[in-house]
């Protein structure tokens, strides 16, 4: 099978007759083999049963309903463990992306031999103040973050091998940084093609200025991931050794000056008197806990983690 186009949704009843048409006339027209996944994310309007509907029409449709919202991770998630397609699409239910963009993008994994190519609307129809400044000052933290040179990090349309899609973990809401999960995960030929975006044609958008926020804590957490998500010891750890050792000298000074102004007839002070012991003891316990923080990281790591991802309340086609 050619594609896969995947297909992340969330109360979009108005739009899916019309992108579902759109699809087909482009896979139609490249005669291309595929399917379309559609993952319903706990929509409550009539989402699902279009999708039902379109299934009966056109046994390339595919459907996933989660009991209950998820998040757009959890959704790509699901979509990806089932994705068929030697190139997988990933595209947003709202019509801003084309589909016209499928063929070229198809063409640049499998004859430009990229593991990812993420799309980037250059052009946008959106707010100015509130989309437009946020989401470029966003994508550059995470370039300079993550090593990973992208214009448009959000952008929904994207195209993978599916040894990629197959070999990483989309977790929490970390869909914005599938590419540099690809990159960690080994995949480094990471392209950019320019798209068309498009005006939110029915609805409401369902993301406010709350995903930015969002984005900046979890770039935070995917740089440290990246870094010492294997190895915690050696940050906490690292970290906990100097504070320690820098409290245990601060207090060994402390001590030996005491004792010289002893042996010298000086006059001196209690110990406890000095409020540098108090830093010196401070440092040292925190240097304690950041070792232990290290060490207990590490002993997670090697547990089997059982987070919910997510439910299926009902699957078409798969």
């Amino acid at each position: 099978m050619n594609l896969t186009i995947l297909i992340p949704l969330l109360n979009e009843k108005e739009s899916l007759p019309e992108l579902h048409q759109w699809i087909v006339k482009v896979m139609t027209a490249n005669n291309f083999s595929y399917e379309i996944l559609f993952v319903d994310d706990g929509s409550t309007d009539e989402s699902w049963q279009i999708i039902e509907e379109l299934s009966n029409e056109n046994k390339a449709v595919k459907g996933i309903r989660f009991q209950r919202n998820f998040g757009k991770s959890q959704a790509l998630h699901a979509g990806f463990a089932k994705a068929q397609g030697d190139v997988v699409i990933t595209m947003d239910a709202d019509l801003q992306d084309s589909p016209d963009e499928i063929p070229e993008l198809y063409k640049m994994v499998m004859d430009g031999n990229f593991d990812l190519v993420s799309g980037w609307k250059k052009k946008r129809y959106d707010s100015v103040m509130f989309k437009n400044l946020p989401s470029k000052l966003f994508n550059w933290a995470a370039r300079r973050t993550s090593g990973v040179y992208l214009n448009d990090f959000n952008c929904g349309l994207k195209a993978y091998k599916n040894s990629v899609i197959k070999n990483i973990e989309v977790s929490g809401e970390m869909h914005r940084y599938i590419p540099v999960l690809a990159k960690n995960a080994g995949f480094s030929k990471i392209g950019e093609k320019v798209v068309k975006h498009q005006a939110r044609k029915y609805g409401e958008s369902k993301f406010g200025m709350s995903r930015f926020i969002n984005g900046f804590l979890d770039l935070i957490t995917i740089w440290f991931l990246s870094r010492y998500g294997k190895r915690p010891m050696h940050l906490f750890g690292a970290f906990g050794v100097l504070m320690f050792i820098i409290g245990f000298l601060a207090t060994g000074f402390i001590i030996t000056l005491k004792l010289i102004k002893l042996y010298s007839g000086l006059p001196t002070i209690l110990v406890t008197e000095n409020p540098l012991f108090y830093i010196a003891l401070t440092t040292m316990i925190i240097g304690t806990q950041l070792f232990l923080a290290g060490f207990l990281g590490e002993i997670i790591l090697r547990t089997k983690n059982n987070e919910e991802r997510y439910k299926i309340a009902e699957e078409i086609n798969l």
